[in-house]
């Protein structure tokens, strides 16, 4: 192939693993991919730094880049562990393409905030903030004052102290291009509802998510947001009759009510069917009312509930949602004034949405029961599966059909388009024979969490062997060795991450670990957890060296030379 004819192709190719491939080639096509990659992901903000970046790919136009570990968000790490985004702020002016940034879990101050508006401005056109801490309202004033042209502000979960609303007036007096508004489950609460109304004025809302404010308060929003077609958030604390003049936007195809009881749920009624995602985890509905609703959402795609819904509720999709392609089920909570039960699904509700919802891409589910047989019907039905997730909870009840190695091993064989993997189960869920299987059969999943999981060391090494694509894997409440952990990751040729937590220590534990060493690896040790389980590790591959930034409760092991 001729460079000509490179240069007219290379802008298609856009898979990063197609791109790496290409780079490998010849002088002349790493040169090509380097000058004319436009998008990067960094799964961990210690891998590189920001001036390797900027010399490895200088013209990127979109950044998306992760700071502390997944099991951040369940508390599993200490708040202080790092994931610090000033760097990399600190480098933006450096890529003069650069237009979208993505910070998923890292630490941001108002700081990096002022760079950020300073440095981009007006060329900025996406910022998301994603489950980030440290800033203010002050910080997001000063972006939605410089940077007027953001398509998109992006700000869910994110950990924000407030001091005014400043920063949304700004924004709707600045801005008439946005087109995604996200600030849902970060508790803001100094919000007016007019500077909503006059940013929907102003700008092509197509998707508007929001904390608490009462649906009752947003009726005008509605009418001036024409174009909207997905809201969330919000909460009902007004009387039922208020909430009758209400009328959706006629193209609203996702919605996401908060804090929403039973008698308000005929609200959602007039929308139901032309619904394509619906997100009822926060709307403490019972599994009767969420029947009802779903009863009349025949087109959804997106269902994210939680496990109130019940077996019942799973034989509605099954029977109603024909075309859904994802659908998590999160663990709930139970609410006994309201008639809210959680922890209702079992085997038989996975086997429902197995036989009826054949389309399904990603399946997360949390449930109080489990069997064989429930797992071999996901292998034998959902062969498009790229994403699959089980947690059996810690319930009182005897579960039978124990250990899960056949169903294990089916599902696996039935699912090869399988990315992403995880099965947290209880003692005695997995034995070495199923550990092994995974390894065997987990041809295709790049990233992976177990939790108790396996029987001894035996097993682990076994599992070692197979997963010959996966790059990311999380453990919790293993009864394995340190020595077994070392061995096994380094067995894995592809691995770039492993998080354990929770394993069987020991007096030579440290030295055991260093036995996985290998060229541009880093070890740490994590002390002081939540769950005060033993044994708390990370370990990664990098081109940065050992970190500077840890806190007192990390502390990197010294490896010896390679």
């Amino acid at each position: 192939m001729s460079d000509e004819i490179l240069e007219c192709c290379i802008p298609y190719i856009q898979d990063p693993s197609d791109r790496s491939s290409i780079s490998m080639v010849s002088k002349r096509w790493y040169e090509l991919d380097r000058l004319t990659r436009r998008s990067i992901t960094i799964y961990l903000c210690y891998t590189t730094t920001p001036q390797r970046l900027y010399d490895r790919f200088p013209n990127i136009e979109s950044l998306r880049l992760k700071g502390k570990p997944r099991p951040a968000m369940y508390n599993l790490i200490p708040d202080d562990w790092g994931g610090f985004a000033k760097p990399w702020i600190d480098v933006l002016g450096s890529f003069h393409c650069l237009s979208s940034l993505h910070l998923r879990r890292m630490i941001v101050a108002d700081a990096d905030l002022y760079t950020i508006g300073s440095v981009k401005g007006c060329f900025l056109q996406l910022l998301k903030l994603d489950k980030c801490s440290g800033f203010s309202t002050d910080g997001l004033l000063h972006i939605t004052r410089y940077c007027s042209n953001l398509r998109t502000l992006f700000l869910e979960e994110s950990s924000i102290d407030e001091m005014n609303g400043e920063w949304l007036h700004e924004l709707a007096l600045n801005n008439t291009v946005l087109e995604y508004l996200n600030y849902y489950m970060t508790f803001l609460e100094k919000i007016k509802v007019e500077d909503l109304e006059l940013l929907a004025r102003n700008c092509p809302l197509i998707s508007v998510k929001i904390s608490d404010t009462d649906l009752f308060c947003l009726r005008n929003f509605f009418r001036i947001a024409a174009r909207l077609q997905e809201f969330c958030g919000s909460c009902f604390d007004a009387e039922l009759g208020l909430y009758s003049d209400i009328v959706f936007p006629t193209q609203l195809s996702s919605f996401g009510p908060m804090y929403m009881l039973d008698k308000y749920l005929h609200i959602c009624f007039p929308v139901a069917n032309s619904l394509w995602k619906l997100d009822i985890v926060y709307a403490t509905l019972t599994c009767g009312a969420q029947c009802d609703l779903l009863q009349r959402c025949h087109n959804l795609r997106v269902l994210e509930t939680t496990d109130v819904i019940g077996d019942q509720g799973l034989e509605v999709v099954s029977l109603t949602c024909k075309r859904l392609k994802k659908l998590r089920v999160e663990r709930g909570e139970d609410v006994p004034t309201l008639g809210v039960q959680a922890g209702a699904v079992t085997h038989r509700g996975l086997i429902s949405v197995a036989q009826g919802c054949h389309d399904l891409e990603y399946l997360s589910i949390n449930v109080a029961d489990i069997g064989n047989e429930a797992l071999e019907c996901v292998g034998a039905n959902l062969n498009n599966l790229n994403v699959f997730r089980l947690v059996l909870l810690e319930k009182e009840e005897t579960i039978t059909d124990l250990p899960l190695d056949n169903g294990v091993r089916a599902l696996l064989q039935g699912c090869q388009n399988l990315r992403r993997l995880s099965l947290y189960l209880r003692q005695g869920g997995l034995s070495d024979i199923g550990l092994s299987y995974i390894g065997q059969y987990s041809q295709n999943v790049k990233r992976m969490l177990l939790g108790s999981v396996g029987e001894t060391d035996a097993g682990l090494l076994e599992f070692s062997k197979g997963c010959p694509r996966l790059r990311a894997l999380e453990m919790r409440a293993c009864c394995f060795t340190e020595r077994a952990l070392a061995i096994a990751a380094k067995q894995l040729s592809s691995l770039r991450y492993i998080w354990v937590q929770g394993y069987r220590s020991s007096e030579t534990g440290t030295i055991d670990l260093l036995e996985m060493a290998r060229p541009y690896w880093n070890i740490e040790l994590v002390h002081g957890d939540n769950y005060n389980i033993n044994g708390n590790f990370v370990a990664y591959y990098s081109l940065a060296g050992q970190r500077t930034d840890h806190p007192e409760s990390i502390i990197p092991l010294a490896l010896p030379n390679l």
